[in-house]
């Protein structure tokens, strides 16, 4: 089909893709367009990656912007409903934070033709009342699910909403979210026009009818994809064929590849099961690598490897520096996001010839490359205490990253084999197997829980009956005939919400109360927000100090320590305001991290070999500062999870006591980017224990407010009003606090050759300092650093960029600001 031809989308559209290269659609586009995709059908698109989803994306969401030129709207079945009303609003609903910023700067070159682009990740408490001026939203689906829950006026103003990687509805952690999000803006918008994007799933004719959507189910790329096994001396490709790939002697079977693909000037992305396998394969592959890089990349490589040791002073920062300067890099979840954008960006520039990867780069983020190797098709399964094999969807979602359309002459997707048995195995089990069919994991307690409650707060629905009823939207009734298992979990959940106070029934009737409106709006996991309670009306109990000592006697009772955690009642808590003997002390800082550490929604770190030993000392030192009585050692897994927390709260002291990150990585086995998640998560529970312990009259408020505002910036408790200025951070403030500057009233003031020594005669950064800290005149014209003990002056001028973010190794001055 002619770009020219396309129907419903604005005038200038045409003219946009050809100047684009765009003259054509790719078959699978040209069956959306068929579909009616432009003119209001919803639709499930199921095709293999850089097949040109995002592009029908982009052509259901601009002709629905475009309004009444778009021709009919269709209502939940896809019948027409009339012409749309002129200028209507598209949200692209991603499931990574990361994909939002890749697909937010995407859809950003039409903003030259009137069409304005935001992009919401963060801040579930928030309604986004901002993007009430935005045409086109990008956000994840947990976004989207915070802003319903806070009423945000313009969801009613949606004509259409993009899911990407709908396939994910499967994953038991974010599916729930998505799946009931979705349900939730249908009901809202009786004639919006839902897209949903994927790669090759095997029961795309389900989601489509889930979704009243035509269905695209497409095997077509714009290159071809091989796939095949490695074993040997050679490559076997599915097509029968073989390549001889010859593996040397002390070379690797992935090095082989690698060595074999850059020869024909391609590049390789390898998958691996573990973040120390990752971190492993790229500073081996870093010596094949090296060899066939001219002098050009050498010296681009050395600039983004100084940018990622600029990011953290970690030894992960710095060994990742050292394989980017051979050619290769690694990429996981405990990279800080500057370290992957640097690595995505460089890949895609080919720059880097390989990336050694955890499945995360499988997820949605465009870094295509000529080949890809899956060495590792088994990882840890916790559920069965071994290794596992990955699934078909997760093994053909890495494969399709082989092939860059306009830069590739093909791609393959290349699996390693140690026999000729586990050839044929690899065959029959990932390369000539369809990927599994995605189902429903919304009936998990977990994500029910919550969902409910979100549910009945928000107005979805007010009865029991009303419940079921929109559960009926969603795909796990499309997906279960028998209603009784959901009806089930629903019963025990409502019990549980009931009963910690969140809401009340009468009869059949369901209403939030006011503490199940606030947790709710605040994105709780109701179960964390009991845990909360629970721990904080502890500490008001006890006249100020943890009732840690309830620990013997909650494990000499029978009853009690078969309870499961959190599930105290809310309401009878609430209605014991402790004893008042005067001025109490406010709770630690460890005892708050460790309050939130331990609910639901915080990640907990594990306990590594000789940790329980070392945390169970720990325990019982620090026991008077706990918010909650202390399980006994004699309840295995309830104690273990006790000394898990601990030591993700012993992790967020250390990070708000000042210890130096590379100390806090080294001590706790973590990365840079471990520590920001941690910090990210803790700054949201804390700010949502603020929010109950003011709602519940409590005043713990302040104390709070402390622990998080030091954990945001990473800073004992003397610095958070230095820290809290842009551009300071956590480093900067300690240099400026021994200085004698203890205040953002004091930069105001102070003698501007002692800030400019502090700050290591950063003449620019000294300048945006004052200048955030609200100082009149910040110029350090002809000012000479004054000399601070123990403070080295480094050069002058704006050799810093002037950014305010760290200029030098050892500075970490905007870790606090993720």
């Amino acid at each position: 089909m002619d770009v020219s031809a396309i129907p419903g989308v604005p005038d200038w559209l045409s003219g946009h893709l050809q100047d684009e290269g765009i003259e054509a659609l790719y078959p699978p586009q040209a069956e959306a367009v068929e579909a009616g995709v432009t003119e209001g059908a919803n639709l499930v698109a199921s095709v293999p990656t850089a097949s040109g989803k995002t592009l029908v994306a982009e052509l259901a969401m601009l002709s629905a912007v475009a309004g009444e030129e778009s021709g009919p709207a269709s209502d939940a079945s896809g019948a027409s409903s009339g012409p749309r009303s002129d200028g209507g609003k598209a949200l692209y609903i991603v499931p990574l934070r990361a994909l939002a910023s890749e697909k937010a700067e995407e859809f950003e070159q039409f903003e030259r033709y009137g069409v304005e682009v935001g992009v919401s990740t963060g801040n579930y408490d928030s309604d986004g009342g901002w993007l009430a001026d935005k045409d086109v939203i990008v956000a994840t689906s947990e976004k989207v699910d915070s802003l319903v829950r806070n009423d945000a006026d313009w969801i009613e103003d949606l004509s259409c909403v993009v899911a990407d990687e709908v396939h994910l509805v499967d994953d038991g952690q974010r599916g729930p979210t998505l799946e009931v999000t979705l349900a939730k803006l249908r009901q809202l918008n009786a004639g919006l026009q839902t897209v949903a994007l994927s790669a090759t799933i095997g029961n795309a004719d389900e989601l489509a009818d889930w979704l009243d959507a035509e269905l695209v189910d497409s095997n077509w790329r714009p290159i071809e994809l091989q796939k095949g096994v490695h074993y040997g001396q050679a490559l076997h490709l599915e097509d029968g064929s073989q390549q001889r790939l010859e593996v040397r002697n002390g070379e690797s079977e992935t090095a082989a590849i690698v060595r074999d693909t850059l020869a024909d000037d391609g590049s390789t992305l390898v998958f691996v099961n573990s973040r120390r396998n990752a971190e492993a394969a790229a500073r081996r592959l870093s010596s094949t690598t090296r060899d066939f890089l001219d002098s050009d990349e050498r010296d681009a490589l050395a600039e983004i490897a100084a940018e990622i040791r600029d990011v953290s002073d970690t030894e992960t920062s710095d060994d990742l520096a050292d394989a980017v300067e051979g050619g290769a890099a690694f990429h996981h979840a405990g990279l800080a996001s500057d370290h992957r954008s640097l690595i995505e960006d460089a890949f895609r520039d080919r720059l880097l010839k390989v990336v050694c990867a955890t499945p995360t780069l499988a997820a949605g983020v465009n870094t295509p490359s000529r080949r890809v190797v899956v060495r590792d098709w088994r990882r840890y399964d916790g559920s069965t205490g071994g290794m596992a094999p990955l699934s078909v969807l997760e093994v053909h979602q890495m494969m399709g990253r082989a092939g860059r359309p306009g830069l590739d002459p093909y791609g393959e997707a290349v699996l390693l084999a140690n026999s000729h048995d586990e050839l044929d195995e690899l065959f029959e089990r990932y390369v000539w197997a369809d990927p599994e069919p995605v189902r429903s994991k919304l009936a998990a307690e977990p994500a029910l829980r919550t969902h409910l409650l979100a549910t009945v707060a928000s107005g979805f629905a007010s009865s029991r009956e009303g419940l079921l009823e929109f559960l009926e939207r969603t795909l796990h009734a499309t997906q279960n005939a028998d209603r009784n298992e959901l009806e089930r979990v629903t019963d025990r959940m409502l019990d549980y919400l009931e009963v910690n106070d969140f809401l009340t029934r009468d009869g059949d009737q369901l209403q939030a109360t006011g503490l199940g409106h606030t947790v709710s709006r605040l994105y709780l996991d109701p179960m964390s927000a009991a845990e909360i309670i629970d721990g904080l009306r502890d500490w008001e109990r006890s006249g100020g100090t943890s009732a840690g000592s309830g620990r013997a006697e909650a494990a000499g009772d029978g009853a009690d320590a078969e309870e499961p955690a959190g599930f105290t009642r809310a309401s009878e808590l609430a209605a014991d305001d402790g004893d008042d003997d005067g001025p109490r002390e406010p709770p630690s800082a460890l005892g708050l991290y460790h309050l939130v550490a331990r609910t639901p929604d915080m990640y907990e770190l594990y306990l590594r070999s000789g940790d329980e030993d070392e945390y169970t000392q720990l325990a019982y030192e620090r026991e008077t500062e706990f918010l909650g009585p202390m399980p006994s050692e004699y309840e295995d897994d309830r104690f273990e999870d006790w000394l898990s927390a601990l030591k993700t709260a012993r992790l967020l002291e250390d990070w708000a006591s000042e210890i130096d990150e590379n100390a806090i990585t080294d001590r706790y086995g973590v990365g840079p980017g471990d520590i920001r998640g941690k910090v990210e998560t803790t700054q949201w529970l804390l700010g949502a224990a603020e929010s109950l312990a003011g709602e519940l009259g409590m005043d713990c408020v302040p104390a709070i407010r402390e622990a998080r505002t030091r954990v945001e910036h990473g800073v004992k408790s003397e610095l958070v009003d230095l820290a809290s200025v842009r551009g300071v951070g956590r480093k900067r403030a300690r240099r400026l606090y021994d200085a004698g500057i203890r205040t953002r009233a004091d930069l105001r003031e102070a003698e501007k050759a002692v800030v400019l020594g502090a700050l290591r005669g950063r003449e620019k950064t000294a300048e945006n300092v004052l200048e955030n800290a609200g100082r009149e005149d910040p110029s350090m014209a002809e000012v000479e650093p004054a000399d601070i003990d123990g403070i080295e002056t480094t050069t002058t001028g704006g050799g810093d960029g002037g950014s305010g973010t760290a200029d030098d190794p050892e500075d970490q001055s905007s870790l606090g600001d993720f």
